[in-house]
């Protein structure tokens, strides 16, 4: 079929008209199991009541006026936003790279203060923290990197979960400012590292000077089992960037920092048009507010576990051989070999799910799935997983 848009996607021949709860329905009225959430964001599911109450009412009030004037419900979510994450001060944006950019712009002005006039960033392989120039640069990926050059300058990768590569860096490079990276990398195949490895960041981050900088994008807001997943490690980051379920589908990004990263940006350092207006502000809000009372971060562990326990099982029961991954509700099973097609199998099924990294598939339900949902997934998935890999 001719398309006016921009060739950018290679999309799937489905289209969803209605959505409630952890279920999708098509033009043709098929329901769907959404294991994705439309890749982390809608964590309440599709449609919340509460969500949708708030979004008429604000509708019905103001929508934008530009942060050349106060805003009321961008300090409100703030106020929720910083004690949940121990962060002082939030610059909201419209999306996770614009948070990361964000970021990237705060360790930038720190070093520049320090009198460091080309700071550098230490950034992740395997990482992806967005598709702006900058954070295209800082992305360990690159596949996704290539034909954009020349790339934004001032990043400097080592391996993930490598304590030891970060620290020859250290003794090598004086111009290090911070660390970026991800809890746990989800475009790059859901990796984790050990509570070690993040105490040894950090303690390398204070006794060096240098900023910590945690991209929770997608790991963040109890999808983990915790509101963020840095807080299994028993860490606190001095920026932490926040977006993807933040406005359970309306576009909503924030950047977090305490410390002397919270007062790095002054007036004309950076900004944004729509950034925090009162439409997503509130909606964000309606959103913490729903996570806080219904305890998803909680539901997320429990439900979370369940799931890897039901792949486990079926697995124990064969000889293949896959890796389950993740924590909470951000899943990964490693097949070893190439799977995309998955995506298509499980689709005519009626179940939504992500292939990345090529060999492992990526199961992002919203964190209010209930257990029958759980097996389905399982009862849909593992025959297509054990028919791939034997054949």
């Amino acid at each position: 079929m001719h398309s006016t848009l921009i060739d950018a996607y290679k999309r799937l021949a489905v289209t969803f008209v209605q959505g409630e709860g952890c279920w999708l329905w098509d033009k043709q009225d098929k329901r769907y199991l959404d294991a994705l959430s439309g890749i982390g964001v809608c964590s309440l599911g599709h449609c919340h009541p509460r969500v949708t109450d708030t979004i008429r009412r604000q509708a019905d009030t103001l929508i934008h006026t530009s942060n050349i004037y106060e805003v009321d419900a961008q300090q409100q979510l703030a106020e929720k936003l910083c004690p949940l994450s121990n962060m002082e001060k939030v610059f909201f944006a419209n999306s996770g790279a614009e948070a990361n950019e964000c970021a990237i712009k705060i360790a930038r002005l720190y070093g520049h203060q320090k009198g460091i006039d080309e700071p550098t960033i230490i950034v992740m392989e395997r990482s992806f923290h967005g598709r702006t120039l900058a954070t295209l640069s800082a992305t360990g990926n690159r596949k996704i990197q290539a034909g954009f050059e020349p790339l934004v300058k001032g990043f400097v990768r080592a391996p993930f979960a490598d304590l030891q590569a970060i620290q020859t860096i250290a003794e090598t490079n004086p111009n290090v400012v911070a660390v970026l990276l991800e809890p746990i990398q989800g475009e790059g195949g859901i990796h984790t590292a050990t509570k070690e490895y993040f105490s040894g960041v950090r303690q390398l981050c204070d006794q060096l000077g240098w900023l910590l900088m945690l991209d929770e994008i997608q790991s963040g807001l109890c999808r983990s089992g915790q509101w963020f997943a840095h807080q299994h490690q028993h860490i606190i980051p001095d920026v932490l960037c926040s977006a993807k379920a933040l406005g359970n589908g309306i576009p909503i990004g924030a950047c977090m920092a305490r410390g002397a990263a919270a007062s790095v940006i002054h007036p004309g350092n950076h900004g944004s048009t729509f950034g925090g207006n009162p439409f997503a502000c509130s909606v964000a809000s309606t959103v913490l507010e729903v996570m806080q009372d219904d305890n998803l971060a909680a539901r997320a562990a429990r439900q979370g576990e369940k799931l890897t326990q039901m792949f486990a099982e079926q697995f124990q029961r064969t000889s293949l051989e896959v890796d389950i991954r993740g924590q909470g509700l951000m899943i990964g099973l490693d097949l070893k070999k190439p799977c995309t097609e998955l995506v298509q199998q499980a689709l005519e099924k009626q179940l939504l799910i992500n292939v990345t990294s090529e060999s492992v598939i990526r199961l992002l339900p919203p964190l209010v799935i209930e257990d029958e949902q759980l097996e389905q997934i399982v009862n849909c998935l593992f025959p297509l997983i054990h028919n791939h890999l034997k054949s």
